[in-house]
Formats: C-alpha cells, structure tokens, sequence
C-alpha cells in the first residue's frame, strides 16, 4: 500500500494505492481518492489528521511549510508474512538442522538462510531458483543469498537428505516421545518438461496422464496428522508395487520404528507387499482386490447375511459392513509358499453402488464407441473401456463385440468395497476409519502438485533433481504445521494451504523515506493473518514503524535457543 500521484488536466491528484497479485502478474487497486494536492494542502482538518498521525507514531512533525506528502519518498513494498514459517523453521528444527549439515559439509556460507529462502519461495510465490534470487528483495530485513549459493545448497541437500530425514525424525518424535503407531504410504508421479532420459529421469505409466514426458515416482510416508515423515525418489519407469521395499527399509532402519500399521491403497496391494510386511514385524490395512478372488470368497462376500447395519441420526441406514476370515496364499520368486492370515473387512452401502454403476455405464458408453471404428481398436492404448471389448475369435479374421460377461460380473460387486488387514483385534469400524484416512495422503500431493508447484522443476542434474524435493519436503513440512496449528485452535475452515498463502501475502510493509527516516507503513492484511501470527506468538507491527521497533518486535536479532538435537547426533 503506498501513495500515489498523477497528473491531469493541468492538477495533481493523491491517491492511496495498494498493490496485489492476480496470477503471476502485479496489478494495482485505489483504495482512497485524497483529490487535488493543491487543496490538500490548504485543508486544515486534514493537517490536523496528519499531525495527530505523527504523534500517535511519535513521528516528528514537518517544518513550517513542507507537507509530509510533498517530502516523502515513493514506496517499496516488504513481504513479512513469511515470518510464520520462520518460526516454524526453528520450531520444527530445520534451522539447527541445516546449520548441522553446513558444520558437517564445512560449509562457510549460511546453509540455513539458502535452503529457507528456497523453501519459503515454494510456500509465498512458486519461482524457479534463478528468479528466487532475482526477488529475495520482496522480504523484509531478509540477508541477500548469491545466487550460487542456492545452487550449491541443492548440492549438499542431496547429498545428505537422509541424514536431513532421521535428524527432524528425532528432533519431533523421538525427543518429544511422540507415538507413531499409524502410517499411510502411497506413490505419485512428477513429469519433466522433457524427452531425456538419465539414471532417475524415464517414461512409466503417468499418475497425470503426461505419457509424453520423462518423470520421477516419488513414495511418500505422513503420520496420522498429514505430516510427512519420510519420502523416496525412485527413477521414472519404477512401478508403484516395488517402491514399498525401501519404504519399510526407511521405517526400520532410518527411523527405528520397531511397530507400527501401514496404511496403503489398492496399486501397493501385492502378496509380495504383505510378506514384507509382516517380515518386517508390521501390520497393515489395505484396500482389497475383491473382484480378483477365487469363487468361493466372492460368494462369501456377496452373501447378503452376517452384515451389521450404521444408520443416521435419523434412522437411515448409511453402510452395512461384515468381517470375513481370510487367508492369503503365495509363491515368492524361489517358489516357496507363504500364508498370511487376515481379516477381510466387507463394506456396502447403495450410494457407492449407485457411483459404481454410473461409472461403468460411461466406460461402455465409450465402448461402444469405440466398436464402431474397430480400425482404432489394436492402437488404442487407453485403459478403462478398452476392459468392455473381447476379440470374438483370434483363428478368424478380427472382429470385436462387447464383453457382456464382463460387465455382468462386475455388475453383481456395486457397492461392495474391501479392506484387508492384519490386525485381527482392531474393530472394523476402526479399520475403515484408519483407511479412509488415507485421503491425507492423496491431498498431500495435491498441496504439493499445486500451491508449492514442486513442477515444473527447473533442474537437470540428478543432484540438483533430488536437492528441490528436499526443499519441498521441508517446505512441505512447514506448510502442513501450520495448517494444523490453525485448526486446532479454531472450528472455521480457513487453513486450506491456498488461503494461507493468500492471507500471508497480504502482509506487507510499505517503505518511505521521510526527512531522511525509513518509515514502514503497514498494510491491511487478511483476517486470517492475525490469527496465525497469534498463534504463532508474533507481535504483529504498529501502523507505522522504523526498522528498529520492527526489528525488535518480529524478534529478528533473537538468539536461537539450544536444542537437543546435538546429543541426538553424536557426529556433531
């Protein structure tokens, strides 16, 4: 916000301007009309407002004839919004963790201020690294980083991301003796603007449908409150399956976690998966293949007795679920047989079966469609309705016809959804409970796709590649404390990620240089701005402010108090 003049028809004219961003571009909104400078000047209650401005920021006043808007400077505008997530930075230990790795790597520059300053760009204003450097300015009182400090910084984040990992692990769980007996895990995909293939960067199956492009596979673990944990990168062409081995390798070995339930969706639902395990001493609730089960399972679950029925307030039935005795039989690769017993949770209710079949009737909609030009038939790479379309005899010359087999099989599953598992003693309701949860972790990478725009990423080393996940992560980090911090003190949805980096934007700093002072004039913010800085314990600034009162109430110059974590870390 700042005041602006313009000139027309032979006058000036005083406004008050404030700036805001619409997209990736600025634009400006007037919020007042002052009127022509001319009569400003001889209007004496408005001199009067001024002067009682002045002394309420105990400013001095003008000398006799000078006007404070005739004297004062154009405005620069200051971010201090990202003040939040410098308090996070340290709560969370990223701060003494960063400045570990830099005494560990002998590094002489600020490890800590380049990774932060990455990382809030990701939080406030998505922007490749190069134009981070360009805009560090935008922050207030924030040390200026060179531009190849940022990149280095990448550098060393890859290099030491798992060390990164098991230190925040130990800083927040351990050290707090914080429980962690729930972990959801699931897999997406990260596609490159780009056709070049390397070590990490390949074609698979996209989760984004970009078949077109390289791409990574990244495998996430968060806890039950949506925090990550823990994440690995695995090269582009890696299927979703064959990412849990190192996911439980982090869980056992990086992390120590001696127990604990894994909580996964249906693409990680393998025999081998559920050997590894239960090798490993874990438990494990996932959605089931139900379809895919021999005949007499099928008719288990599709036998109508044995439900138990959850109704509404009002008496409706919602659901009706039922647990089934199951035992899962495999072959691993050196044919030696395996069992796990399971429980088989079994749950109907007639919306899904509604959904289910709405779904299909679109799929062989499509179909039919399809039949109509069987030229395009063997091309057509598509899944989903391509299911619905049987070959009629591969001896005679080719012809197609609708799979109506097909479609009456699944036609008798409406409804119906599985979950296996193998804690046995858990009630099936808490079973459907911890795996509807699991949505967490789907909304985590939507977070991550659009408000931290993780891609496109502007990288084409494998180092560099993997040191911007390890910002995102932190930033990740941050972004998701905060959002829980918000709504464990209030009932009002206002923490969605996009809001809070909309609210934290509008916290700005006008800078104006008066009779040779720096003045700070603050901004109308967001009303969800005041609640965060207050439960953050930040002082927000007066209306008006020198560097030094701002400086000592955002508590800038604060020592950082020592912290555990350099006797969780013997090496440092």
């Amino acid at each position: 916000m700042f005041i602006k003049t313009t000139k027309a028809n032979g006058y000036e004219y005083v406004k008050l301007v404030e700036s805001y961003r619409e997209g990736r571009s600025t634009k400006h909104r007037v919020l007042y009309n002052f009127g022509r400078a001319d009569i400003i000047r001889d209007d004496k209650s408005f001199i009067n407002v001024v002067k009682r401005l002045c002394e309420i920021a105990e400013m001095p006043l003008k000398e006799p004839g000078k006007t404070a808007l005739s004297d004062c400077s154009e405005a620069t505008l200051y971010n201090y919004g990202y003040l939040a997530y410098r308090k996070l930075w340290r709560k969370l230990g990223i701060e003494e963790c960063m400045e570990d790795q830099g005494i560990c790597y002998h590094i002489e520059y600020s490890l800590s201020n380049a990774v932060f300053l990455m990382a809030i760009q990701h939080l406030l204003e998505p922007r490749s690294k190069l134009s981070t450097f360009a805009h560090q300015s935008r922050y207030f009182n924030m040390d200026k980083i060179p531009l190849h400090q940022l990149y280095r910084a990448l550098d060393v984040l890859s290099e030491r991301k798992e060390d990164i990992e098991r230190d925040l692990f130990d800083y927040n769980y351990v050290r707090l003796n914080k429980k962690v007996d729930v972990v959801f895990y699931d897999v997406t995909t990260f596609a490159f603007e780009s056709i070049a293939v390397d070590g990490l960067r390949n074609f698979g199956y996209s989760k984004d449908c970009k078949f077109n492009e390289v791409q990574v596979v990244l495998g996430m673990i968060i806890d039950a409150e949506g925090i990550p944990v823990g994440y690995e990168l695995f090269p582009g062409n890696t299927f979703d399956g064959k990412t849990m081995v190192k996911a439980l390798e982090n869980i056992k070995i990086r992390f120590g976690i001696q127990r604990v339930i894994i909580v996964a969706d249906r693409g990680l639902n393998n025999k081998m998966n559920l050997h590894l395990i239960a090798e490993a001493g874990y438990g494990y609730i996932m959605a089931s293949k139900i379809r895919g089960m021999n005949k007499t399972m099928q008719a288990k679950i599709l036998d109508n007795t044995g439900f138990v029925v959850a109704n509404d307030d009002s008496g409706n039935e919602v659901f009706r679920y039922k647990t089934l005795k199951y035992t899962n039989v495999y072959k691993n690769d050196e044919g030696e047989k395996h069992s796990h017993s399971e429980n088989l949770v079994i749950s109907y209710s007639l919306k899904r079966a509604k959904k289910d079949k709405k779904d299909r009737e679109r799929l062989i909609e499509k179909a039919k469609a399809l039949l109509e030009e069987p030229e395009k038939i063997k091309s057509f790479n598509k899944r989903g309705y391509k299911k619905y379309i049987n070959q009629t005899d591969p001896e005679k010359p080719v012809t197609w016809e609708l799979a109506l087999e097909k479609i009456t099989q699944e036609a008798r599953f409406d409804g119906y959804y599985g979950i296996q598992t193998s804690e046995k003693s858990m009630a099936p309701v808490d079973i459907m409970d911890a795996y509807h949860t699991l949505w967490k972790i789907e909304e985590s990478f939507r977070v991550m796709k659009s408000t931290l725009e993780v891609r496109p990423v502007y990288h084409w080393t494998q180092k560099r590649i993997e040191g911007h996940f390890v910002v995102c992560y932190l930033a990740f980090m941050m972004e998701r404390t905060l959002e829980n911090l918000i709504k464990n003190e209030s009932d009002e949805i206002l923490s969605s990620p996009n809001r809070i980096q909309e609210a934290l934007n509008t916290m700005q700093l006008a800078s104006v240089c008066s009779n040779s002072e720096e003045l700070f004039i603050k901004a109308k913010n967001d009303l969800l701005c005041n609640k965060i800085f207050k439960i953050l314990k930040i002082d927000l600034p007066r209306n008006i402010s020198s560097k030094d009162d701002l400086i000592a109430r955002f508590k800038l110059e604060e020592a950082r108090l020592p912290t555990q974590m350099t006797f969780l870390n013997p090496e440092f």
